[in-house]
């Protein structure tokens, strides 16, 4: 008998060495979506590719890129799924949404994350960085950025007796430039346009921006919550008076508040000069295909003097993490988000783009150096952005209320050209109405 259970014990103790040299099974990866409003190419490519990059670089987390059509669906889409817990653990979301998502107090700022880990962030663009800092925080990491450029026609500027190679820089310099490149036919009809530009909101912070102006109150929100509209100030009527001067010396042409429009017009001949973001300068120059050249210049300032003080505000959205996700969904949040703003992959984001890549030392990649060599425009738009001093002005008003304030800027804009008031008239009016949103929103925010 004893011979027969010491013979069990030996067999068990064999069998137990054996399973415990088998190494433990591998824990299954950390799922999390990313919610994302890119369509076309960046949507069903590159975003993808980049979630396969990271994806295949680790096998800890998998991460699923979820569109969610415009930025204002997928907010309604957060706010919908804050009740039932159907929320992404990485979201992307417009720059005019900063204050918002911030009081709304649902994300982990960033910085909690870059402070834990002592995370770098010398490498990456300080005047991207600066818009989405609230409180001194990091709230949000950027990701597609964009200012605004003077695009115009190189082989027009030739024929006005223009030079190409000295694009204008002021206010009364496009005055002056489009008097020049402005045509009309027998009975006076304008054929080509000289300048155009769409009738915008975010053209009106930028120009407002280079002028030295603030949007609101509190250094644009940036110092304390703002309570007011500012932009009815000597630099904003200013902005609308050139605009309407043009426009009624029959220089301006007016395509209404599509961008696209008036980028089909510069294609097509009929306006020299236009302003339009730095991301569709690869779409804008493949679809001319070399039919004329295509120049680039900073977007103008009132005078020379503004360009040592001020500069343009960065466009475009950032990356939030969801704080309601669990813990595990949170790290592999922060670990996505590294991902796609490491060098190589920024370089891959920006050829495909047209953004600017967060990362400085992206510009050095093989990949990035390609595709300047095939689109040089693109480095007025480098310089314009490593131009603008990093201020409260460059940073770019904070408030809850954007999607308004932009809307109400631009019925402004287009009562002014119809003459129906006057600059003044019009920028007043519009403060009121935009103090009057912030002051309710910042009330049912309970920030009052």
């Amino acid at each position: 008998m004893r011979k027969v259970l010491f013979y069990m014990l030996a067999v068990l103790a064999v069998f137990g060495a054996a399973f415990a040299a088998q190494p433990a099974a591998a824990a299954d990866p950390v799922k999390i979506t990313f919610w994302h409003s890119m369509g076309g190419d960046l949507g069903g490519v590159a975003i993808p590719e980049m979630a396969d990059n990271f994806n295949n670089s680790q096998s800890a987390c998998v991460v699923e890129p979820i569109y969610q059509g415009s930025y204002d669906d997928a907010l309604n889409k957060l706010k919908a799924g804050l009740q039932t817990n159907d929320t992404p653990a990485v979201m992307q979301l417009f720059d005019i949404g900063t204050r918002l998502m911030f009081d709304l107090q649902v994300t982990k700022p960033v910085q909690d994350f870059i402070d834990a880990e002592g995370y770098d962030v010398s490498d990456l663009e300080p005047n991207l960085l600066a818009y989405y800092t609230v409180d001194g925080k990091q709230a949000s990491m950027p990701f597609n950025s964009s200012t605004p450029l003077l695009y115009y026609n190189k082989d027009m500027f030739k024929a006005a007796g223009l030079d190409p190679e000295n694009p204008p820089q002021t206010f009364e310099e496009i005055w002056e430039a489009a008097r020049a490149l402005t045509q009309k036919d027998a009975d006076g009809n304008v054929t080509v346009s000289g300048f155009s530009m769409s009738i915008y909101g975010w053209f009106f912070e930028q120009y407002l921006a280079v002028s030295g102006g603030y949007y609101v109150n509190n250094a644009n929100g940036r110092d304390a919550l703002a309570t007011e509209a500012v932009f009815n100030s000597p630099e904003g009527v200013a902005i609308l008076d050139w605009w309407k001067g043009m426009y009624d010396e029959g220089l301006m042409g007016n395509y209404g508040r599509v961008n696209a429009d008036v980028r089909t017009a510069f294609g097509m001949g009929q306006t020299a000069m236009f302003v339009d973001s730095t991301a569709v300068l690869r779409g804008l120059i493949d679809g001319i295909d070399g039919r004329f050249e295509v120049g680039t210049a900073n977007l103008p300032r009132p005078n020379q003097e503004a360009f040592e003080t001020s500069g343009t505000i960065i466009g475009g959205a950032s990356l939030w993490v969801i704080k309601d996700r669990p813990e595990g969904e949170l790290n592999c949040a922060w670990e996505f988000i590294k991902s796609v703003t490491t060098p190589e992959q920024q370089a891959y984001w920006h050829t495909m783009s047209g953004y600017f890549p967060i990362r400085i030392t992206s510009y050095d990649q093989p990949l990035a150096q390609e595709w300047h060599a095939q689109y040089p425009q693109f480095q007025t738009a480098i310089d314009q952005l490593h131009l603008a001093p990093n201020n409260r002005v460059t940073q770019g008003g904070l408030i809850g209320v954007f999607p308004t304030a932009r809307q109400t800027i631009e019925s402004a804009i287009e009562e002014v050209l119809a003459g129906t008031s006057t600059s003044q008239e019009a920028l007043d009016k519009a403060a009121q109405t935009v103090t009057d949103a912030i002051v309710e929103y910042n009330i049912s925010m309970g920030l009052e």
